[in-house]
């Protein structure tokens, strides 16, 4: 019998104000609250609540990948134009490629429900075995992003040699092509 040993998958809440508990980070339960709903497959969240210092974002960022192995980590805030949002930069730090169309395509869809999403520089990258995807802070614009970019993120992961990433099917279909497993 064996035994499925869960996926690491890292969610990172960047907030000044949460890493010090000033208010209560809603960024990061909504993350996992959204990731239960489409994965299938056992995971588990290695979570961290920082502040909003490059360095630090940056050295999570290589630890979450490196250290603890996930094949998917999600940011949360640090994504606007304010002097102190850098998260899209420590982000583009530690990448060896870059994945703007997820960026495009969640601008695109929060385009459809606030005008100031344009502001937003949602972004992500690929470090090693690892995508990372940088989301709002706002928890529904959390959910309508995930919800336009997660169908392609089990193939990508699949494409990087991350570990397999199942949805489940009646909230997110992921596409694969049906040619059989990728060419890595």
């Amino acid at each position: 019998m064996s035994v499925l040993v869960p996926i690491p998958i890292g969610v990172v809440t960047v907030s000044d104000r949460a890493s010090q508990g000033v208010y209560e980070d809603k960024g990061g339960p909504a993350i996992l609250s959204e990731l239960g709903r489409y994965l299938a497959c056992p995971w588990r969240a290695v979570s961290r609540l920082i502040p909003d210092e490059q360095a630090v974002i940056e050295a999570t960022l290589i630890e979450l990948a490196d250290s603890e192995g996930c094949p998917l980590i999600v940011t949360t805030g640090g994504t606007g134009p304010a002097l102190r949002d850098v998260t899209p930069e420590a982000t583009e730090a530690v990448c060896e490629k870059m994945m703007p169309g997820f960026g495009e395509l969640m601008r695109l869809e929060s385009l459809k429900v606030v005008p100031t999403a344009i502001l937003s520089r949602q972004t992500a990258g690929i470090r090693g075995k690892s995508l990372i995807l940088n989301l709002p802070g706002k928890p529904s614009a959390i959910a309508d992003c995930l919800k336009v970019v997660f169908p392609a993120i089990p193939y990508c992961v699949d494409l990087i040699g991350g570990a397999r990433l199942e949805t489940d099917p009646s909230v997110c279909m992921a596409f694969r092509p049906k040619s059989g497993s990728p060419k890595i």
